[in-house]
C-alpha cells in the first residue's frame, strides 16, 4: 500500500475545501506544491475528479523528481526525514479537505449509507486489533445481521490482496445455491451454514446485495 493510500484510508475528498486550502483548479485536476527543506525540495501534489491523489518530491536544484523516500525498507537519515515531511503534509490535507468514511471501499460505503437510511443503524467498531470490521446490528433484538470487515483475499479465496466483504445471514438453502453463484463465499469468522461473504469490489451490483441484505435483517428479526 502507497503512503498516500495508507494515509487516505477510509475518506474522500471534500472538493469544495481544496481551493480555500490552496489548491488551484486545472481543468479536472487540483494542483497544490510546496516548498520544504530551505526551499531546496518541493511538494508536488494532484488530485483528480476521481479523488486520485498523486504526489511528487522535486529537487528544485536539478528539477528531478526525488523518490528514495519511497522505498520500503529506508536506511538513510535524509530519506526518513523527507518521507516523514511528506507524511505530514498530506495528513494536514486530509484534515482540512478530506471526509472520514466508515469504510474503505466506495460499494462498503454505499451499503453502509443504505442501512442507515432504512433501518437508522451505523456499525460498530468493537474490536481495537480490527479497527475496519463494522458490526450492524437489529435494534428489535441487538442481534448481528451484518457484518462488513477488511480482510486479506487468501482467507476466502486462492488470490491475495486487501478486500472488504460483508457478512449475511440467509437460509442454508440461499446459502448453498449463492455458492454456486460469481462473487459468493464461504462465509469468514462465521457458521458457514447460515451466513456467506460477499466481496464488495463491485462484482455484485448494489441492488443484488441489498436484497439480499433486507433478507439477513428479516431473519434476524424473526429470530
Amino acid at each position: 500500500m502507497s503512503i498516500e493510500e495508507e494515509i487516505l484510508k477510509r475518506t474522500h475528498v471534500n472538493y469544495n475545501k481544496l481551493e480555500k486550502y490552496g489548491f488551484k483548479k486545472n481543468k479536472n485536476n487540483y494542483t497544490y506544491s510546496k516548498n520544504i527543506l530551505d526551499n531546496t525540495f518541493r511538494v508536488d501534489i494532484t488530485i483528480n475528479n476521481k479523488e486520485l491523489l498523486q504526489g511528487k518530491i522535486i529537487d528544485i536544484e536539478t528539477n528531478e523528481e526525488y523518490i528514495n523516500y519511497r522505498v520500503s525498507s529506508i536506511t538513510g537519515d535524509f530519506a526518513s526525514k523527507i518521507k516523514e515531511i511528506y507524511k505530514s503534509i498530506l495528513l494536514d490535507i486530509k484534515n482540512n479537505c478530506y471526509e472520514t468514511d466508515y469504510f474503505i471501499s466506495n460499494q462498503a460505503n454505499r451499503i453502509t449509507k443504505y442501512i442507515n437510511d432504512k433501518y437508522k443503524n451505523i456499525p460498530e467498531f468493537l474490536w481495537k486489533k480490527f479497527d475496519g470490521y463494522g458490526v450492524f446490528r437489529n435494534k428489535n433484538n441487538n442481534k448481528w445481521y451484518a457484518i462488513i470487515m477488511n480482510i486479506d483475499k487468501s482467507k476466502i479465496s486462492k488470490e491475495s490482496g486487501e478486500i472488504e466483504i460483508i457478512n449475511l445471514k440467509l437460509s442454508p438453502d440461499e446459502v448453498e445455491e449463492l455458492l454456486t453463484k460469481k462473487g459468493y463465499y464461504k462465509a469468514y469468522h462465521m457458521n458457514n451454514k447460515s451466513w456467506i461473504s460477499i466481496i464488495l469490489d463491485n462484482t455484485l451490483n448494489d441492488l443484488e446485495i441489498i436484497e439480499l441484505l433486507d433478507k439477513s435483517y428479516n431473519n434476524i428479526n424473526n429470530s
